[in-house]
């Protein structure tokens, strides 16, 4: 994946609690992007999904990006994939698979034994994130980070955490994740391949508030523009056969997206 053009930010922020986390800055703009972020809701869009994964993976993992399929944790409860499609013809351009802990341990709990501090807290994961080349490829990883953190705040997620390979792990830290264990301690992910990853968490409703205190560049990306295009809703499809197909296992009746979010 190409990197986020992003300043590295080092600043060492305190955990530190704030009344009305999931508060936002008022919306100063709309701002139409160039593709569509939503929830894969039917085998189509899932495939188009394992289609961006296999491309991305197979640029650095190419025996394992062939072997790349709709996996049984894309249709797992409390799980959903999102997919960013372009506007003009439809084609994948990225997507990144969110786990919550609601109904089942993470899928990096098979490498790792969570501390306490966060064992008993609302937690989601964001993997197999894959963009397209480019400048567009950077664009869409940043969307794709802010509907990781819109689908977050909707779902009342306290933690959101990712694991992250060198050198891809800087970026992480650019957006201020910070290291679950040692300090730039790595250790092999068994639902990764194996590889060493860094595991990394922050903490949701303290995002905008960590981000404003050192100008973060991403802040009126994420909190003063309304993106039309984000769409982190859950609904139910029907599958090729007729019946109900879920993403994310169960059926929502309440629909919200990043507009819902900034009024609140």
């Amino acid at each position: 994946m190409d990197r986020i053009d992003s300043v590295l930010l080092t600043q060492n922020i305190g955990y530190t609690s704030v009344e009305g986390g999931l508060a936002q800055s008022p919306i100063k703009k709309k701002e139409r992007l160039p593709f569509t972020i939503k929830v894969a809701s039917n085998q189509a869009e899932l495939a188009k999904a394992v289609e961006m994964r296999r491309a991305a993976y197979g640029r650095h993992l190419p025996e394992f990006a062939e072997t790349m399929g709709v996996e049984a944790a894309d249709a797992m409860p409390g799980t959903v994939v999102l997919l960013a499609q372009s506007r003009l013809d439809g084609g994948p351009l990225g997507t990144m698979r969110v786990q919550t802990n609601e109904f089942g341990p993470l899928a990096l709990e098979q490498s790792v034994r969570l501390p306490d501090w966060l064992s008993q807290a609302r937690l989601a994961e964001a993997t197999r994130l894959g963009v397209t080349r480019g400048a567009i490829g950077r664009m869409v990883k940043v969307a794709l980070c802010k509907a990781f953190y819109l689908y977050c705040a909707h779902q009342r997620i306290d933690w959101m955490l990712i694991t992250a390979r060198s050198p891809l792990d800087r970026e992480y830290e650019a957006m201020l994740f910070d290291d679950v264990y040692g300090r730039n301690e790595f250790l092999p992910m068994t639902h990764v391949g194996g590889l060493a990853h860094r595991v990394m968490a922050k903490p949701v409703t303290l995002v905008r508030q960590r981000w404003t205190k050192v100008n973060h560049p991403f802040v009126g990306f994420f909190f003063e523009t309304d993106h039309i295009d984000i769409d982190v809703s859950v609904t139910a499809a029907r599958d090729e056969k007729g019946s109900h197909a879920q993403s994310g296992g169960a059926i929502y009746n309440a629909a919200y997206n990043s507009r819902e979010l900034a009024s609140e």
